[in-house]
Parts: structure tokens; sequence; C-alpha cells
């Protein structure tokens, strides 16, 4: 076993499949400040430096290797991840979505044919030990090569980026959210699936034989075809439903709910009840419970940066979408409480300090920006200025919404004019970045925000040219909100790992729950209201990361509660 301390501020590591591991330390520009080591127990190594020393690990993904070194025992401080540091790079550069693992950012280095990604582990597929991404290497490459060649270019072309420090935070906090996200899985969401099943029941009814739907949705299907003369119809399926209302004089679009309640139909109300019980059947019901709850956990594997945002994605169980009629299930263990803590109205907050926007900041204050933002621009309603605000920040026309922005042109203008900049530069196909560099994808690449639709698809039109400029729009409307969610998901990642750091160093008290902009922490009672305190410091220490001495404030609501529900 080595001892002592380790020289230098980061330090690359391999592991092997039989435990042990190599590693070598680096300086601040990757460059070795000593020889390669080989450990035999790289899970000892890593504890014994982290006491020591606390340094910045450097792997190739924090995915494939922290989870083995955390279930050992082996918590970090800091880590580089070269993995999602990589994807930052690419994106940059115009070439968002290419291969980011180490095996592709070594070819594209040394000129050969870049090889495509793994397959992201899951579940079913597991590496061995600490058998990690390294190994889709070609043949006869060094794993602890590639890495300090890769690494070491990765640092040269941050220091080229135009906001070189802007863009080392980006890395810092994408990476320490790969921590998080690896820690929460592990830890787990309190839940209790004697009370989940006892909330099915209660919404959904008997569980029926297999393959038929609960009682209650088996009645309600019963009662829209009676609302439809006794057609017979399954109301889980769109064509059908369509058809039925067809048949009743209504020519429908689609069948969402927006859809729905501006039609004058006895079936509408039974509708939308079977559309909010069959949804939570579907993606929270008892097969959901079964494959995700165990031993009083819920713990499902959170993707960071899984949406071109920046914000989070889960691979499976539906964590960032838990219906609000099942969270009475989130209760925290005896002697326990869960701290909820939401950010408020953070977009608008982020907008009015990417833009220093000093007017905007005092309208917002601590409290409702809405409310503020109406008191200073829309006579008292809060309504007007909410739509106004969102308009601007989403791009909406339509619906009355032009003298609402012109107004806020008129009193906001250095917001306005950076949202509305964004815009131009995305319908010219430019590409446009976070505050701290996250690159949106270029105009070839259709994607939307929440990374699950096209958002700017040309719309039909027997012209070209038009077809081109409803594109040309769509995508400005696009680049407009990149830039403020982006910034958002940034704001809120350093959040994350200041609050991590305070927690750890707290004792009893865990991040259990992340989702863009609302965080839970489950802890020892007697902690509750220090972890309260740790959340607004946290909130404050992001606030000064990103945007130095602004006058913006960024409150974060923090509820102690014994369950999630009463949390709202």
């Amino acid at each position: 076993m080595v001892t002592g301390t380790i020289a230098g501020v980061r330090v690359a590591l391999v592991g092997t499949a039989d435990g042990g591991g190599l590693v070598c330390p680096l300086a601040e520009d990757g460059s070795a400040a000593g020889p390669v080591l080989r450990v035999p127990d790289l899970v000892a190594a890593v504890r014994e430096w982290e006491h020591t020393d606390r340094p910045r690990w450097v792997w190739a993904s924090t995915a494939e290797i922290y989870p083995k070194l955390l279930a050992a025992g082996a918590r970090v401080d800091r880590c580089h991840d070269v993995e999602l540091t990589e994807a930052l790079l690419s994106g940059h550069a115009g070439r968002w979505g290419e291969p980011r693992g180490l095996g592709a950012a070594l070819a594209r280095l040394r000129g050969w044919p870049v090889p495509p990604d793994p397959p992201a582990r899951t579940k079913e597929l597991q590496p061995t030990l600490f058998e990690t991404g390294e190994t889709a290497l070609p043949g006869g490459v060094d794993p602890m090569d590639a890495l300090l060649e890769v690494h070491a270019d990765q640092q040269r072309r941050i220091a080229g980026v135009a906001l070189p420090g802007r863009f080392r935070l980006l890395v810092a906090a994408e990476s320490a959210g790969a921590l998080i996200a690896v820690e929460m899985g592990r830890t787990g969401l309190p839940w209790r699936a004697d009370v989940h099943d006892a909330l099915l029941l209660e919404m959904l009814g008997s569980r029926s034989a297999a393959g038929a739907p609960p009682r209650r949705l088996g009645e309600l299907a019963e009662r829209i075809s009676q609302a439809f003369g006794d057609h017979k119809l399954h109301p889980d399926s769109p064509a059908e439903v369509l058809r039925a209302f067809a048949r009743a004089g209504f020519k429908l679009s689609s069948t969402r709910s927006w859809v729905l309640r501006g039609v004058d139909h006895p079936a509408v109300p039974l509708l939308l009840e079977y559309k909010e019980l069959y949804r939570i059947h579907v993606a929270h019901g008892w097969s959901w419970l079964a494959s995700w709850v165990h031993g009083g956990r819920f713990r499902p594997e959170y993707v960071p940066g899984g949406v071109v945002s920046g914000r989070w994605a889960t691979r499976g169980g539906g964590a960032l979408q838990i219906p609000r009629k099942v969270r009475g299930a989130v209760i925290a263990d005896e002697g326990w409480k869960l701290v909820v803590a939401d950010a408020s109205q953070l977009e608008p907050r982020v907008l009015a300090a990417m833009a220093a926007d000093h007017r905007l900041a005092a309208a917002a204050g601590d409290g409702d920006l809405y409310a503020a933002l109406a008191a200073d621009a829309f006579d008292g309603d809060r309504a007007r200025a909410k739509l106004g605000m969102l308009g601007a920040l989403y791009g909406q026309t339509s619906g009355g919404i032009g003298p609402l922005l012109a107004t806020l042109r008129q009193r906001f203008p250095a917001a306005m004019g950076y949202v509305e900049h964004a815009a131009q530069l995305g319908e010219s196909g430019a590409l446009v970045r976070s505050y701290l560099g996250r690159t949106c994808p270029p105009a070839s690449v259709s994607v939307s925000l929440e990374g699950s639709e096209p958002a700017f698809e040309a719309a039909e039109s027997p012209s070209d040219d038009r077809k081109a400029l409803s594109a040309a729009r769509a995508r400005g409307r696009f680049t407009r909100n990149f830039v403020v969610q982006a910034t958002a998901a940034e704001w809120a990642l350093a959040m994350l790992a200041s609050l991590r750091a305070t927690l750890h160093d707290m004792g009893e008290a865990d991040l259990v729950f992340f989702q863009h902009d609302e965080v839970i922490v489950h802890c020892a009672a007697g902690n509750a209201d220090k972890v309260v305190t740790a959340v607004h410091d946290a909130a404050v220490t992001a606030t000064r990361l990103l945007f130095g001495d602004t006058p913006v404030r960024f409150p974060l609501e923090a509820k102690i509660v014994d369950c999630y529900a009463d949390a709202k």
C-alpha cells in the first residue's frame, strides 16, 4: 500500500479488473507531476489520499468508476470527468453530439477513425469491478497514457476558449454533478411502499386480473363509452377517442388535455380523469413500485447533462416527474426530516443577473418577482406580468402578448435585449452559449430543450422560403430560452455542489433528490434547521460563483416536513 501524500493538485486514475489501479499526480495544466504508480488496492489508495490531500481525481467516466468506489466506501470530494468535459468542449467547437468517450477523444487527437461510444451502463450491463470505459480503447493503447493525453489536451482547449474562467467553472460544476448523481442514486429517496400501495388503491381501486386495468379505470372506460352512445372504445387510444369525437361532431387536432378542455361534451371530464389516473397507473403504478422501490428507497439512475440545456435526465424510473398524488409515499425515516427547497422564479432572476439588468434585479428583490413586476409595470396585474415575462423567455408573440413585451422592453431594456440578441443569433444559424459556455446545438441538429422531440421543424408550406423562415424563427425561440435555461441549470449545479460539501461536513444529512430547481435533503431531525441554513448559504455561494457581486437575489424557499406531499 502507498502511504503519505501525493504531489499534485490533480490525480489521474485508471482502475483495473483486479481491484487495483494506476494513479499519476498531475499539475493544474494536466502535465505529469510525478511517476505513474501502481496500487494493489485502489479503494484504500483513494481513501488515503482523500484524507490527506483531497485532490481532484481525473478519470474517464464518473458514471462508470465512482459507483464502485462509493460502494466500497471511498467517497471523493472532487473530480474531472473526461467524458462530460469532452461533450462540453465538442459542443463549444460546434461539433455537438459527437462521441465523447475516452476512446473517441483519443482517436480524434491521433487522427484515427473515431469509434462510437460504448453502450451506457445499465443495471443489466455493469462493468466488472473497476473495469471501466477505458477498456473501449484500441488494442495496445495504455489506458493511463490515453487518459493523460486526452486530459492534457482538454486543459489546453479550455484555456483557449473566450472565457476560460467561466468554462472551468462549468467543467467543475458538471463533474460535481456527476458525483452527486451517483451518490443520490446510491442513497435513494425514502419511499414507503405500503403508503404508495394504499394511495394507488384509493385512486385506482382494487387491482384486477393480470392484463386488465384497475377497477376505477375500468369503470371510467365504461362511462366514457356510454357518453359516446355506447360506442366501445379504449380511452388510452388517441385514434379511437378522436374518431368518437368526430362521430359526435367535434373535429379535434389531438387528445391533449388543453384541447379537450375546450370541448363541451359529457365525455370530457371523464376523459381528463381517466388520462390522469392512467398516467399514474402506467408510470408510477404497482409495476413501477415493484421495479423501483426496494428497502424503503427509490433509487433512480440520474443522467447529468442528459438534456441539451444541461438539465438532468434519468435512465428509467421517471424520477423527474413524480406526480403530486404519489408524493405522499415519500416519508422521512423515524427521527429524520425532509428539507424540501426550491428556487423561486429561477429563470427570470438568472436573466436579470446575466444581462446585468439592475432595474429588473431591484424589482425582483427577495419576494414574488411577478408581483413586483406587476407593481412596477403592469398596474398591479400579476397575471399579465407573468405572461409577459414567460413570453419574453420562450418567444411567445401570439395571444395579445405583444403589448406586454413592449412594456418589458421599455422598462427592462438590458434583459429584453439579452434574450432578443440570443434569438437573433439563433435565427441566423449561429451558435449560442450559456453564461458559463455550454453551447446550443448547431442549426442542422433538430432537438428540443427537453431533448424529447424536435423543437424547430419547418411548418408545412408550399414555399421553400417560407419553410426556411419558419425554421429560423423556431430556432430563434429555442436559443432565446436556451441561454436562460442552460444558465439556470449551471446555477443549480453550483448550488448543489456547495450544499453537498456542507452536508458532508455536517453528517446525518444526505442529498436524496434533485430536479431542475428543487432539492430534497433527508436529515436527522436535529439537523433540519442547520440544513435550511446550508441551503440558503449554498444559493448565495452559487450566485457569487457565477455572477460575482450582483444585486440579483436567488431565494430558496426551504420547508421542513415529514412527507414530500406536505411541502406544497
